[in-house]
């Protein structure tokens, strides 16, 4: 007997959707039916070469428009890659169409956006789910539990950064520097990582108060109004936690996550994006400082834990997890609301690092109704 597949329709040719096209491909449990686009000709030419590549054997249908796809049957779930200025009228019409919602991050222009998304999805009896595809690889999972193990002693600081460095055609001409597009810069398209990542080392825990500063703004070339280029946060959780994160357009490519307890410290340098390799990795380090009159040594204490994991583009990569993961809930039709919530949670935190920016950097409560 052959499982059951979960029937995939993309809107937008993004490129990062040929990432999930290939995810979908090898999670066993889903195949791609239709890809959207402003033109027929466009949604072709994509899948043609996402078939060179990566083939279904039944080629996936190329339709012109979005509501055309919405309304085809044949198809189960959606992926909506398609820039967050534009997105809430399109996953609210894909949830009215039956289709569960696969939706790139931040998943709104801000999260009374966001709730509207999820009312609409939650009536309708379909799975809301952001892409972020850590969420749901075996490193995540294995971090999480020395942190609830108290390895680390207990939890003290959380510190995130991701970054990587745009040329000026990008600062200057990039649809994330676009302020109606894109509004958020590189807080929404890098920052909702460092954000989630602190979610997830604190127990998914809301702070209790929020502040950040845009350092650098970038301002797309036409465009009314800038978007962080540069963004540095700090969140405050009771109990004594703390956490802060950088994200950046403007600097050199990093992901660097650092959780730090009484009893010592775990690092992850590719957090994101796993660096190449046939397995993900983190270090916990316990380094001693050993006195003896006038010797002062400083012992590197340092243990590496590996997970059976690719980096991307096997069936056990964590994109591919994600589909899998997407796939089982849509086919089995068991919704998994904690899912949904925390890309509501996550994108709370983002609108309380804006008004926080807004005031010059203020701290403020995270205000729930937001």
């Amino acid at each position: 007997m052959t499982s059951p597949q979960c029937r995939w329709g993309i809107l937008s040719t993004a490129n990062i959707a040929r990432k999930n096209w290939q995810a979908i491909r090898l999670s066993g449990n889903g195949v791609v039916r239709g890809v959207s686009s402003r033109s027929s000709e466009r949604a072709g030419q994509f899948i043609d070469e996402c078939q060179w590549d990566a083939p279904f054997e039944t080629v996936p249908e190329a339709f012109e428009g979005h509501q055309a796809l919405l309304a085809c049957d044949d198809i189960d779930a959606v992926y909506v890659p398609m820039p967050t200025g534009v997105r809430k009228q399109w996953v609210i019409a894909a949830a009215e169409a039956k289709k569960h919602v696969l939706i790139e991050k931040p998943v709104a222009v801000d999260a009374a956006d966001a709730q509207q998304m999820l009312d609409a999805c939650n009536a309708n009896g379909v799975q809301l789910m952001d892409g972020v595809m850590f969420d749901h690889g075996k490193r995540i999972g294995a971090v999480s539990e020395q942190v609830r193990s108290a390895s680390l002693g207990q939890l003290r600081r959380i510190q995130t950064h991701f970054s990587f460095s745009g040329d000026s055609e990008f600062q200057s001409a990039n649809i994330r520097t676009d302020s109606v597009l894109e509004p958020h810069g590189c807080l929404g398209d890098l920052g909702w990582y460092c954000i989630r990542f602190i979610l997830w080392a604190s127990g998914f825990r809301d702070p209790i108060e929020v502040s950040g500063r845009t350092i650098t703004p970038l301002r797309r070339e036409g465009a009314d109004e800038w978007v962080p280029g540069e963004f540095a946060g700090e969140l405050v959780f009771d109990g004594g936690l703390t956490a802060g994160f950088f994200c950046s357009f403007c600097t050199a490519n990093q992901q660097l996550a650092t959780l730090s307890g009484d009893a010592g410290y775990l690092t992850i340098d590719d957090f994101v994006l796993p660096l190449y390799d046939s397995k993900t990795e983190y270090q916990i380090h316990r380094h001693e400082l050993e006195i003896d009159n006038w010797r002062w040594n400083f012992r590197r204490r340092s243990e590496t834990f590996a997970c059976d994991e690719y980096h991307s583009g096997e069936a056990n990569a964590q994109e591919v997890e994600m589909m899998r993961t997407f796939n089982e809930i849509a086919n089995s039709g068991d919704l998994q609301p904690a899912l949904a919530q925390r890309a509501l949670q996550t994108q709370r935190i983002l609108d309380a690092c804006r008004r926080s920016d807004s005031l010059d950097g203020q701290r403020v409560p995270l205000n729930v109704s937001s």
